[in-house]
């Protein structure tokens, strides 16, 4: 009987070791991946920023410019899920701070926008952080380019954050404002027509408010991903 039960803790405790191995690897499988596909985003973004010095149209130019900033944005991201020891989620308003700031310094050049961020430390898995960081990219990079033209003094607010089961993405300026006779949901603009698909993608919900300058609204709940048996 002292045997059958020795027998049964070291075979137990053979299987929780293989176990733990196994998962070890996974672990190190999936950081390699993250880690392989940042380094292939930022070899696209390189190759882009290449291409773009033989490139002599403006508008031409600007739309490799804005494809390489939305490679970066992606790359953001496995990098730090790479350097988590979460490999499932990533700390959002982290990754939003990084981002904007980054935005900011590529498209603010003198001291006449002011850049305010809320965000809180709020986890997201990487299914809903990939499409909502491209969203974030566009709704930023749009107020920095077009709210504040011939220098004009303002304002761009960031907020994320969460409400029960809601989380709250918020991007405002106190520029021009969006044109008035201009339907965002039907914008021939690549930069809008990939917002409003990715909100979908995410299950939620967009608003656009003009009373004082421009401010999207997006309201979403995330879904619950299961994980796989590899």
């Amino acid at each position: 009987m002292i045997l059958s039960i020795a027998r049964d803790i070291t075979r137990r405790k053979e299987n929780e070791a293989q176990l733990h191995k196994s998962l070890e690897e996974k672990e190190l499988l999936l950081k390699e991946i993250h880690h392989r596909v940042k380094n292939n985003l930022n070899v696209i973004s390189s190759l882009l920023n290449l291409q773009s010095r033989y490139i002599k149209d403006k508008a031409v130019l600007e739309v490799f410019r804005e494809s390489q900033r939305r490679a970066r944005s992606m790359a953001l991201i496995h990098k730090m899920l790479y350097q988590s020891t979460d490999l499932k989620c990533i700390n959002f308003g982290d990754y939003i701070q990084t981002l904007t700031r980054e935005l900011f310094r590529t498209y603010v050049t003198g001291d006449n926008i002011h850049l305010n961020m809320d965000v809180g430390d709020i986890l997201l898995d990487i299914n809903t952080a990939v499409p909502l960081g491209l969203i974030v990219n566009e709704l930023v990079s749009n107020s920095l380019k077009h709210a504040f033209p011939n220098d004009l003094a303002g304002e761009v607010n960031v907020k994320f954050y969460r409400e029960g089961e809601q989380y709250h993405f918020i991007v405002s300026d106190t520029g021009v404002g969006f044109p008035e006779d201009l339907d965002f949901k039907k914008s021939n603009s690549l930069g809008m027509r990939l917002v409003n698909t990715l909100v979908d993608q995410i299950g939620g919900t967009i608003e656009l408010e003009q009373d004082n300058g421009t401010c999207f609204k997006i309201i979403f709940s995330e879904e619950k991903f299961t994980d796989l048996n590899l």
